[in-house]
């Protein structure tokens, strides 16, 4: 291996060449001065021992001469290289970054505080899992494993987390960085931000395998949320609302959002079908199940079986059509809710009031119950024109014959307010949070009649 002409080791040896020099030349000078043999008398070979002297001498000053401009550029390179790299970093989109074999940052480019809200002194001896999940770290890692030879890899897809918590799709690639005496082992390399499009595919494909697993491994629950009679304050009944084992930070609602998005609905929707209805064999036998399902999902035909084999009696089962998909011919609909409704199912319109799309559903379903949406709920009891409304919506409901649910009950005020218009039924934290407690449930027939105040 060679080395480089303004390497610290040529550097080194052209030093001791010049000292050895210098100090020959110093001892030369100092025998030809003092001569105590007397070998010198002659004016020539004083000459000619003082020009031995001086050759070296000038030998060394020329090559320090050139030793010092060459020190020179080299120095005003480096310097020119450093404020290039000083440029690049500052300007680039791409995030440089390096950490130690304990996962902490040892050094990261300004694009952090652009791609991720952390500035680069911020992030400076933190962990890594400060922009990036645990489980999106390990997934991480593995996906690293599999796409390098053990050293180097590049194309990695990682979701990391922004400084105000939203998710940041990026390409990273990088290499394992040996360890030295200035510094230990780890990692470094650079993280682009990925363009829409790729970013959407990547968060379909992760959130298709882990919705998968959550159904697969059956990490589903059923957490039942009381509803009240309004006129004689006894339970009524029950709404299964679906909670996973393990959802992370993002929740339910967010979970049946994507399963529409990736293809998973349907299985989703039974899968949350089936536990709640296994879940409600541990309720009290004399209040309803109300069971939330997309109309998609309605005209899916293993419905009426799943229904069939609960053991459930079909007056003691309300399906809830929910927002989540739009309806575009009702026809087939009701044609598949028509034998479930001949057995005394009965039928509600969720969210009712929170968009055009559950109104919809109240015109051409005519369902059997109505629950208002909390948006209306809230403050009905100090606006006169959400109380204007609800009386529409009481009228409106018994002008149909149905019954009208008021959701989202939170105080006192909204629960008079709800009670005093005419509303059949009443849901909300006042009354009782949702629970996947049985112990909760057990006590719910027996401390709701005692009204909401007494909570």
């Amino acid at each position: 291996m060679t080395e480089k002409p303004g390497s610290p080791r040529v550097r080194d040896v052209l030093g001791v060449v010049l000292v050895v020099q210098v100090v020959f030349a110093v001892v030369a000078a100092a025998i030809v001065i003092l001569d105590p043999e007397g070998i010198l008398d002659e004016p020539r070979d004083r000459l000619l021992a003082s020009l031995l002297v001086l050759a070296p001498i000038a030998m060394a000053f020329v090559l320090a001469v050139r030793f010092r401009k060459r020190l020179r550029a080299e120095g005003r390179s480096a310097r020119a290289t450093a404020q290039l790299m000083d440029t690049v970093l500052a300007t680039s989109q791409e995030w440089v970054w390096a950490v130690d074999d304990q996962g902490r940052f040892t050094f990261s480019s300004p694009a952090s505080e652009t791609l991720l809200g952390w500035r680069p002194d911020e992030l400076l001896g933190q962990r890594c899992d400060l922009v990036i999940d645990g489980h999106d770290l390990m997934r991480a890692k593995d996906d690293v494993a599999a796409a390098s030879d053990g050293s180097d890899w590049a194309g990695v897809v990682v979701r990391c987390r922004h400084r105000d918590g939203r998710s940041v799709w990026m390409n990273v690639s990088g290499t394992v960085r040996p360890a030295t005496k200035d510094r230990p082992a780890g990692f470094e390399g650079t993280s682009r931000m990925l363009p829409p499009l790729t970013a959407r595919e990547a968060i379909d494909s992760l959130n298709r395998e882990q919705l998968q697993l959550m159904l697969d491994q059956d990490m589903l629950l059923t957490a039942f949320q009381p509803i009240l009679s309004l006129a004689t304050r006894k339970l009524l009944g029950v709404e299964a609302l679906t909670r996973f084992v393990d959802e992370g930070s993002a929740g339910t609602e967010f979970w049946f959002k994507e399963a529409a998005i990736i293809g998973l609905m349907g299985e989703l929707e039974f899968a949350a079908l089936e536990k709640a209805l296994e879940t409600a064999q541990d309720l009290p036998p004399d209040i309803y199940v109300a069971l939330n399902l997309s109309p998609e999902t309605c005209l899916d035909p293993r419905l009426a079986g799943l229904l069939e084999r609960s053991g459930l009696p079909p007056k003691r089962i309300v399906l809830e059509l929910t927002e989540r998909l739009e309806v575009s011919e009702y026809g087939p609909l009701l044609s598949a809710l028509a034998p479930l409704r001949a057995q005394g199912l009965r039928i509600a319109v969720d969210d009712a009031g929170s968009g055009f799309a559950s109104m919809r559903h109240v015109l051409h379903v005519r369902p059997d119950i109505i629950k208002l949406d909390r948006s209306l709920i809230a403050g009905i009891d100090d606006d006169e024109g959400q109380h204007a409304l609800g009386a529409a919506m009481v009228e409106f409901a018994r002008q149909i014959g149905a019954t009208l649910t008021a959701e989202g009950i939170e105080t006192p005020e909204e629960l008079a307010a709800v009670a005093g218009l005419g509303m059949t039924a009443g849901q909300g934290y006042l009354i009782g949070r949702p629970s996947i407690e049985p112990k909760d449930w057990a006590v719910w027939s027996e401390s709701l009649r005692l009204g909401p105040d007494k909570q």
